[in-house]
């Protein structure tokens, strides 16, 4: 053990279980500095002694180890989907206490780690889900951790049960039309600015015609499309409601997919079933057999050119509310979009205010009685 100074401040390094640690004591007393180091050897062989698992090595872990571990062992067990998800949250967690070991963590980390994320605007039910992986991957400490916060009611965060929203028609056009790839007279080059990912504008038709998620739109086969009967059969989905429903294909949305089609056999390769609709790659090189990885780019260069601040699963909100808003059942909304309950649908069918006022006006009673005239009433007042 030894402590240093750098600057005004000391500092104190040593090794604990295989890890190396090197910390600032915070202060510009060497005797404080050095107590400060035994403090922190002493708080780390307590966390390790306390341990009762024989495999004490892994809890000298840092989040970072472990998270690697988590990944490779989520990569065998669970679907792209899930994985993908994972390792959103992970990037969070190793960037904030990545370099703590296992037994670090406590309870008062847990909770300014929250504390941190909502500075940084993140979602309760984001953070919820990235203490859960937390704690999953501490075992026995996080069971004792997890525990103690929710005796104290600080182990979740309130939800936003309805964080999405419906696009006006207003902002459905402008959103399009940013979408669309522009038209390019013979002879000119293309304004490198000015260009659009060929793939983002029927995705957008897709969620907004269908009510289909992000993932289902990426992962979409050209066998999933049947043109002659205009139907759409979804693939893999996030539950078991979702995976395999039949959506019937508008003319506009059958007009745009014909279109992509068109562009997909010019540019890509011959359509064949097992192709993704939207492949992997650039106009340098498509992998049609491998469908595109993310429409982040594309989508957010679009949403700033609409002057939007949205998100893309926004779009599937949009086509819920409208087909609540033009008189479609239940039954039919969730047979559509894949919903389990009603509780659900209810958290996407933001009608708006104007469809609520037309849907009274059409009720109306009418009054029996004569209403006053004006000057008569301002005449009693």
């Amino acid at each position: 053990m030894s402590v240093y100074r750098r600057g005004d401040t000391w500092w104190y390094k040593f090794y604990f279980g295989g890890q190396f640690i090197r910390e600032s004591a915070k202060t510009n007393s060497k005797t404080l500095a050095k107590e400060a180091e035994k403090n922190r050897h002493r708080d780390l062989e307590k966390g390790y002694n306390g341990i009762s698992s024989e495999d004490r090595n892994k809890r000298v872990q840092t989040i970072s180890q472990a998270a690697d571990e988590l990944i490779a062992d989520y990569a065998l067990k669970n679907c792209a989907s899930s994985l993908r998800y994972l390792k959103q949250r992970l990037v969070h967690i190793k960037a904030h206490i990545g370099d703590m070991m296992l037994i670090e963590i406590g309870d008062n980390t847990i909770s300014e780690y929250q504390s941190v994320r909502l500075r940084e605007g993140a979602s309760g039910s984001s953070i919820n889900a990235e203490v859960m992986f937390t704690l999953h991957m501490m075992s026995e400490i996080g069971d004792a951790v997890r525990l103690k916060l929710r005796r104290e009611r600080k182990l979740r965060l309130p939800k936003n049960e309805n964080c999405g929203k419906a696009l006006t028609q207003e902002q459905e056009t402008a959103l399009l039309v940013a979408a669309q790839v522009p038209e390019v007279p013979e002879g000119e080059k293309m304004d490198l600015k000015a260009t659009r990912s060929p793939a983002i504008y029927p995705a957008i038709m897709l969620a907004l015609n269908t009510t289909m998620r992000e993932s289902e739109v990426r992962t979409l086969k050209w066998e999933q499309i049947d043109f002659l009967k205009r139907i759409l059969t979804v693939g893999k989905s996030k539950t078991n409601a979702g995976t395999g429903r039949t959506i019937p294909t508008n003319s506009e949305l059958l007009r745009t997919l014909v279109e992509h089609k068109a562009w997909y056999e010019e540019k890509v390769c011959p359509v064949a079933p097992d192709m993704y609709v939207f492949p992997f790659g650039d106009c340098w090189k498509y992998e049609s057999k491998r469908p595109i990885s993310s429409f982040k780019t594309s989508w957010t260069n679009v949403r700033n050119k609409a002057g939007l601040r949205i998100r893309f699963h926004d779009l599937r909100h949009t086509a819920i509310t409208k087909l609540a808003e033009s008189g479609a059942g239940d039954e039919t909304i969730m047979a559509i979009a894949g919903h389990v309950s009603r509780a659900m649908l209810s958290r996407y069918a933001h009608i708006r205010t104007e469809a609520k006022r037309k849907a009274l006006d059409a009720i109306a009673t009418k009054s029996t009685t004569k209403m006053p005239e004006l000057s008569t009433v301002k005449a009693a007042s």
